[in-house]
């Protein structure tokens, strides 16, 4: 029988219904996909593509992502996806599981993975360690009362701006492909079909919470953070782009802080690098597993 893709699933984590796809094989090796901030799980589908016949692959949608609810009070704390993360776990009886990971979905991986030692059997985190030391440094010679306030009012503009509405679909494509240059036609337009939503009047907006653009005003110290780093005891492949953003932990000291990880770059790709280089990504990502 022709396989017809990914099924789809919720479960409940305070409160809020979240939305998971199940590429099936229950038998095989547990395996989360957890994509980045303002992504979505289809996000994975040609990853998961080439893992589900030694896989039992699963991807959810963060809270406020892709198709799972929205918080009410429109606040997205890293630990509330730190607990969403454990509710999936606990309630699919995942552990031990291996988890691949990106950006925002790396970070809160990482720091799962350091509460919970024993339920990770192996991690990938591209990009996903958040701000690099010096962007710490500058955010903590800030006034933080200043950062507070600035915060209730980008909090208070949120609140009166509507989702952008896109014309047509081929809009909200160019909109994605201004996002990352590296994207190919099919793959700008994948991620695109499945990020959007259709609007009663026509128009197309993207599915994630308006108030996924706030910064984290408030977040455990980034000592804390790195004692959950040095918790980890499983192998652990730190993926970087050379042409990211992202800091290399590699480079920046960071790498100091885990006791079994090592880093590895990929040229000619940026945050996305699981996209940009998919060939080698799937290369290294099979040998690492």
């Amino acid at each position: 029988m022709q396989n017809l893709g990914p099924t789809s699933n919720s479960f409940i984590s305070q409160r809020l219904r979240l939305h998971y796809l199940d590429w099936g094989n229950a038998s095989a090796p547990p395996l989360l996909l957890l994509h980045g901030g303002r992504d979505h799980a289809r996000s994975w589908d040609w990853v998961a593509a080439q893992l589900k016949d030694d896989w039992h692959v699963i991807a959810p949608d963060w809270r406020g992502h892709g198709d799972s609810a929205w918080a009410p009070d429109g606040d997205y704390r890293p630990l509330s996806y730190v607990y969403d993360l454990a509710q999936l776990i606990h309630q699919l009886k995942l552990a031990p599981v291996t988890i691949v990971a990106h950006s925002m979905g790396g970070n809160i991986a990482l720091r799962y993975a350091g509460l919970y030692p024993e339920n990770v059997a192996k991690l990938v985190a591209i990009e996903g360690l958040g701000p690099s030391p010096k962007m710490l440094a500058e955010r903590r010679a800030q006034d933080f009362g200043q950062r507070l306030r600035d915060w209730i009012e980008a909090k208070r503009k949120a609140a009166a701006r509507q989702p952008r509405r896109y014309a047509t679909l081929e809009d909200a494509l160019a909109r994605m492909q201004e996002e990352n240059g590296f994207l190919s036609e099919e793959q700008a337009r994948h991620l695109t079909i499945h990020g959007v939503n259709r609007n009663e009047d026509g128009s197309w907006s993207w599915k994630f919470d308006n108030y996924l653009n706030l910064p984290w005003v408030s977040d455990i110290d980034p000592d804390e953070t790195a004692q959950l780093w040095a918790r980890i005891t499983c192998p652990t492949l730190l993926m970087y782009g050379e042409k990211s953003w992202a800091s290399n932990p590699a480079v920046d000291g960071r790498l100091a802080h885990f006791g079994n990880a090592r880093v590895v770059t990929f040229a000619d790709a940026g945050h996305w690098l699981h996209h940009d280089q998919f060939d080698r990504f799937m290369a290294e990502l099979k040998v690492f597993l």
